[in-house]
């Protein structure tokens, strides 16, 4: 399937050029199945045979991360908090968590954005949670920026420097995509197991005191 799906990316890259990898990075930036380690290598192993140019590969690609970074913060700011005032408590969720998060993007928003970027896993998901957060739209966008571009800059390049060989960075990219997964599934788990045994302990002390 994977396989599968970078041949399905290279066939758009090599019909659709700048305008391919400005769509992949749009969806690279939202809740889709588009790793950028299997985009920007192979962009920079065409910028290596002199087929495409460093400037607007990073501008393509620099463009499509903004645009789908705005999509996934404006679905996280019009449609997150309404999800999670309906339905959150079945995810152990509700308008304090709300709280905790526009405070979290308050204070530190722009380091969150920006370091994410070179996260995998996480930089699929942050912009949502930003536009629940309700965190700055003129901040979110210029560290989106930098922090997509700089990333988006570093594959091309390793493209580039690898050559016919750009595919190998997806490969270890895998390996470090699976780890950040486990992370995230771990300290989920962790989360929900602390939240079930203070809500236990909350019910037993409520139980005791009658």
């Amino acid at each position: 399937m994977t396989e599968y799906l970078i041949q399905f990316f290279i066939s758009i890259i090599e019909r659709g050029s700048y305008v391919g990898v400005g769509f992949l990075m749009t969806l690279e930036s939202m809740v889709a199945p588009v790793p950028s380690e299997a985009v920007m290598p192979f962009a920079g192993f065409l910028w290596a045979r002199g087929l495409m140019s460093p400037w607007l590969i990073i501008f393509s690609s620099t463009l499509g991360s903004i645009i789908g970074s705005l999509i996934s913060y404006y679905i996280g700011k019009w449609g997150g908090r309404l999800f999670i005032e309906k339905y959150g408590k079945y995810f152990l969720l509700n308008q304090h968590h709300l709280e905790i998060t526009e405070k979290f993007f308050t204070r530190y928003g722009a380091k969150a954005i920006f370091f994410s970027r070179f996260i995998p896993v996480v930089r699929h998901l942050i912009s949502l949670p930003a536009g629940v957060g309700k965190m700055n739209i003129f901040k979110f966008s210029v560290y989106t920026i930098v922090g997509a571009g700089l990333w988006n800059s570093f594959l091309a390049y390793f493209g580039y420097y690898l050559g016919s060989q750009w595919e190998e960075i997806r490969k270890y990219s895998e390996i470090l995509d699976l780890a950040v997964v486990l992370l995230i599934i771990l300290a989920i788990g962790l989360w929900i197991y602390k939240r079930l045994k203070r809500r236990k302990r909350a019910v037993t002390n409520d139980v005791n005191m009658r």
